[in-house]
């Protein structure tokens, strides 16, 4: 297995992973717990797997001097009109994570790492390099494809078969990621260089609604409750994306 890049399916991609609700929801998760922990001072962020820009747009409107790093050029040509339409700055830098160190200069006060870990042929691998890269008493900003919600999915849906043997990695051209991540296993790889400090749920209800139900949703309604459940104790471990802040020990 080997890492997935979306150098093919950049269009494809924002389509389906931006152009809905599902976006809308992972974006407003994301940047209302950023928006709890940055400081008002300007901030290096580093985006790693910056994708087609939307979060470091986000954060570069705030007045941070941001790195999109992205190894699909499709992506990164994407993020760069998007920047320019913006009026804004920032780098960008087309390469995969394993040739990125040689090419920044950390450390770095915010290190996003968003929707990664899930295409990569071994996620844990990443790890070492991500603590490298975060400046003492800097923040890790994680979010990641739960494998938990991929298992009660298919629970709700009768498919016994593919629970009972674990067959839940995306194929070929599915935007479904290749390998969904175990919550359990991960807090256990990041707890010796790695405090969790905040964790939210992205898309808590939202993709278990009928899609009728899903079609009739009034959206500000629809993110107002997706926010206010992110943290509930029963329902943050449903969510499609699960988000860690994270602080080096």
């Amino acid at each position: 297995m080997k890492d997935r890049h979306f150098d093919a399916l950049a269009v494809r991609f924002a389509e389906k992973i931006y152009g809905g609700a599902k976006g809308a929801i992972r974006l407003a998760v994301l940047q209302a717990d950023l928006a709890e922990i940055l400081p008002e001072r300007p901030l290096r962020v580093l985006d790693i797997g910056a994708g087609l820009g939307h979060m470091s747009l986000w954060l570069a409107e705030r007045g941070h001097q941001v790195t999109l790093a992205e190894p699909a050029g499709p992506m990164l040509e994407g993020a760069r009109a998007r920047f320019a339409e913006a009026g804004l700055d920032a780098t960008f830098i087309q390469t995969p994570w394993q040739t990125l160190e040689g090419e920044v200069q950390g450390p770095f006060d915010l290190v996003t790492c968003h929707a990664v870990l899930e295409w990569l042929a071994e996620p844990e691998a990443i790890l070492p390099l991500l603590r490298r890269l975060t400046a003492e008493g800097g923040w890790l900003s994680l979010a990641f494809y739960n494998r938990d919600a991929l298992i009660y999915r298919n629970l709700l849906k009768g498919h016994f078969r593919k629970v009972s043997q674990g067959l839940f990695a995306g194929e070929g051209q599915s935007l479904t990621p290749q390998r969904p991540l175990d919550p359990r296993q991960l807090a256990t790889q990041l707890a010796p260089k790695w405090a969790v400090t905040h964790t939210s749920g992205v898309r808590v209800f939202h993709d278990y609604m009928p899609p009728d139900f899903q079609a009739r949703a009034v959206p500000e309604q629809l993110l107002e409750m997706e926010l206010a459940y992110r943290r509930h104790p029963a329902f943050a471990g449903l969510g499609r994306y699960l988000h860690w802040l994270c602080q080096p020990r």
